[in-house]
């Protein structure tokens, strides 16, 4: 399928074919939004592993390939214990150099957003509506800040389209696709934020959870995560023992010009021996290596801001 033939399946299943390619493509070109087909080298490739990742992403600012992420979600009125640990989580993903995934609501996802943005870290927002219908109207300042500080605000939704309640569901699965690891803070038995963490599970990602006070009912959703085997965080040190690549990436280590991979794990210097003659595919690395592709990401990640590994067209790489 081309990519205009993706877009033209898509508007039909969202607008039941009111929306013409063409013109999509035209306004979305006018307002600075970049339209990525699943089939494109530009989509995320941790979201494209998902089973039911969107067929067509909009999205307006800087969305990098192979940058590590985690989502930060919650309720929508959270306790100021809530809004305090997102914002400190938030900072500390933006200073390790970890993006801050969330759903531009209001509450723990306007929080985690705001504290990225002022820490002058990257954050990505997934919308429920339209990339030219903002929801809710009163983050647009927000969302205008999170493109200007090198973000990203994505959504499947088709120009024009507003937010309606079916949409918030489905756009979650986004939310956990694109991230790593999944931290729920505060919400309630049916919070969405539980949605998220159930999505999270079955896409085979990682999910944390903030302890609360056992009798506020905003601690019903982290707790009862936690009552399931959730990792427990307080701080960003207590998660990333579950992603090694990017424990060793907050370490000072030697830089290439002094040696060797001394100081790397097993698992890169595997990716280096096997990167040492010519330039391999996503899907050769993972046949090669045994890895699923959240964990081979991770190390290639960190290579690549080591300056070891540059990427190829067609998402390859290759040893510098």
């Amino acid at each position: 399928m081309t990519p205009l033939e993706e877009l033209q399946e898509h508007l039909r299943r969202w607008t039941r074919g009111l929306s013409d390619p063409a013109q999509e493509l035209e306004r979305c070109a006018r307002l600075g939004i970049a339209l990525l087909p699943r089939s494109s080298e530009r989509y995320p490739e941790l979201l494209r592993s998902i089973p039911g990742a969107p067929r067509v992403l909009y999205v307006r600012g800087v969305l990098p390939l192979l940058r590590p992420a985690l989502a930060i979600v919650g309720a929508r009125a959270p306790s100021l214990y809530g809004r305090r640990m997102a914002r400190s989580l938030a900072e500390e993903c933006a200073g390790a150099g970890i993006a801050v995934v969330s759903g531009l609501a209001r509450g723990i996802d306007g929080e985690a957003h705001g504290a990225a943005v002022r820490k002058g870290g990257a954050t990505w927002a997934v919308l429920g509506s339209a990339l030219d219908r903002i929801y809710p109207a009163e983050h647009e300042r927000l969302a205008r800040a999170i493109v200007d500080s090198g973000g990203a605000l994505v959504s499947e939704v088709p120009l024009g389209v507003g937010p309606q309640p079916g949409f918030f569901p489905a756009r979650n699965r986004i939310i956990s696709g694109l991230a790593m690891g999944t931290i729920v803070v505060e919400g309630k038995m049916k919070s969405g934020s539980l949605i998220t963490a159930k999505c999270a599970l079955e896409q085979g990602r990682e999910v944390f959870a903030v302890p609360g006070p056992a009798d506020s009912e905003l601690s019903e959703a982290p707790n009862s995560l936690l009552r399931d085997g959730a990792g427990l965080v307080s701080r960003l040190s207590d998660i990333l023992g579950a992603f090694p690549a990017l424990d060793a990436s907050l370490l000072e280590l030697p830089n290439k010009e002094s040696g060797a991979a001394d100081g790397f794990t097993l698992e890169q210097k595997k990716i280096l021996e096997l990167l040492g003659s010519q330039p391999l595919g996503l899907e050769e690395l993972m046949r090669e290596t045994g890895w699923d592709l959240p964990r081979l990401l991770q190390d290639l990640t960190y290579m690549e801001g080591r300056g070891l590994l540059r990427t190829l067209p067609g998402q390859h790489y290759a040893r510098i």
